[in-house]
């Protein structure tokens, strides 16, 4: 597949980090126009009162309105397992487009089975406004943007590159940070060696911009990087890390890895675009299955 690269457009990329989740959502906006994505949104949840709110999520809509800007896309990189998607909340609020990548259909097959899952529940990703393919493109307002399939974290992961950002998901993390664990269903640590291979493949000024930062050693919280910095220092696959290399540590540090805090009610409501599931009498309601996963 031969990608089209543009690093003469630069977008204008605005970082909000939720401290809760470690995650880093982001409004990426066209230099030359009003028109502006959001990747990867939080909403909140605490697991525990079974309360869900929009603290995160109206911050992003506050930057939006302030600043003027019209919301045409909002992307998922992933079916995430340790945070809840807002988009339909921001999809009510700003419109835009929700976008993910086609092989949500395997995501939800897989995990549909897991959350004993009736008939009622869509498998063909039409929760969703647009399945991505590889390579497939679309518009912000004057930015072409595209999909690379970057798979391995889980099957329907994205890279979405944005002139001269791209936007890894959970693939990559800060170079002191590595790459995302490959134990999840339909995970694969070989998969995910050759999918950071295609982000790397990418010129080294490109900017790469992470979903998640934990702060390793205590540094302070990052999320921008280029793809020569993680060429030369991810400790997971810089500096010439073989296949087979990769795969072996890989596979043995999952293995020491607890399970996401939020990966139950995350899966349900991300693989439903954002959507809380209802019960028979429509009250929103949440499974937790056992010894499932």
């Amino acid at each position: 597949m031969s990608y089209q690269v543009n690093m003469s457009v630069k977008p204008v990329v605005k970082a909000f980090f939720d401290p809760a989740t470690n995650t880093i959502s982001y409004v990426v906006k066209d230099p030359a126009s009003k028109s502006c994505a959001v990747v990867d949104s939080v909403m909140d949840i605490d697991y525990a009162a079974g309360r869900i709110t929009y603290e995160h999520a109206d911050e992003i809509i506050d930057f939006i309105r302030q600043n003027g800007l019209d919301l045409e896309w909002i992307i998922e990189t992933h079916v995430h397992a340790d945070h809840l998607s807002a988009a339909p909340y921001i999809q009510q609020k700003l419109g835009g487009k929700i976008g993910i990548g086609d092989q949500i259909l395997v995501v939800q097959n897989t995990f549909g089975k897991v959350f004993n899952e009736g008939t009622e529940f869509q498998r063909d990703g039409s929760q969703f406004d647009a399945l991505l393919k590889d390579g497939d493109s679309y518009d912000i307002g004057s930015m072409r943007a595209f999909a690379i399939y970057t798979p391995g974290h889980t099957p329907a992961c994205m890279t979405h590159v944005i002139g001269d950002a791209a936007f890894v998901g959970d693939t990559l993390f800060m170079p002191d940070g590595g790459s995302a664990r490959a134990d999840f269903p339909g995970g694969d640590a070989a998969t995910l060696y050759e999918s950071i291979q295609k982000i790397l493949a990418l010129p080294d000024d490109m900017r790469l911009f992470m979903c998640h930062d934990y702060g390793p050693n205590g540094r302070e919280i990052q999320w921008e990087t280029t793809v020569g910095e993680e060429k030369a220092h991810n400790i997971h696959v810089g500096g010439g890390k073989t296949r087979d290399e990769f795969v072996k540590f890989r596979t043995e540090r999952d293995a020491t890895l607890d399970m996401p805090k939020l990966i139950i009610p995350s899966l349900q409501v991300n693989m439903r675009a954002g959507e809380v599931p209802q019960d028979k009498d429509g009250r929103p309601m949440l499974k937790v299955p056992v010894n499932a996963l």
